[in-house]
């Protein structure tokens, strides 16, 4: 079992996950378990709906009914909390039979986090033309210069010289700095 903090999915009967939610939360309290789960997440979107008269409301709509999203580390007092809530029907990823849970990738997990708020993507400067040191990788040291930035893939595309030329490479916003 891993000491480490991952995410999990938790799938309860659907419509009941605030219910399980709250559930969950008591039982931490009740059990001092708040060393070992950490967060309760049902991730949601809010949406206007338009009804037949014109009018719009604003509304909100679970994104995955019937789950929720558990911040925890494993252990067997922690994983046994989890599954034996009321109105818990398991662990995604867990096929019954004793066996662990298996943790949510940190892409996907970091995705839906942004999605509801929860997490903002930081926000680089790296002008057009503006020079910059590669701090990790093979090309660790080189100072390039900026040609393209994508905020959305968090991807900087720096020329640096490779064979004599200059190469346009890309790299991670935390694979360089700035001069």
């Amino acid at each position: 079992m891993s000491n480490q903090r991952r995410w999990y999915i938790v799938q309860t009967y659907s419509g009941l996950e605030n219910s399980v939610k709250d559930d969950l939360s008591r039982r931490i309290e009740s059990m001092g378990m708040s060393n070992l789960i950490f967060e309760i997440v049902i991730p949601e979107e809010s949406y206007v709906e338009v009804k037949a008269d014109g009018t719009q409301k604003d509304k909100v709509r679970k994104m995955f009914p019937g789950y929720l999203f558990v911040e925890m580390i494993v252990t067997e007092e922690s994983w046994f909390i989890v599954r034996n809530t009321p109105k818990v029907t398991g662990f995604l990823g867990s096929s019954g039979g004793g066996t662990k849970p298996v943790p949510l990738p940190p892409e996907e997990i970091n995705a839906v986090l942004e999605k509801i708020g929860m997490l903002v993507k930081p926000i680089y400067d790296f002008p057009v033309g503006s020079q910059l040191r590669i701090i990790e990788g093979p090309f660790n040291g080189q100072i390039g210069e900026v040609v393209s930035v994508s905020q959305e893939k968090q991807l900087v595309t720096v020329l640096i010289e490779m064979f004599g030329r200059r190469t346009p490479s890309d790299f991670g916003f935390l694979q360089v700095e700035k001069i």
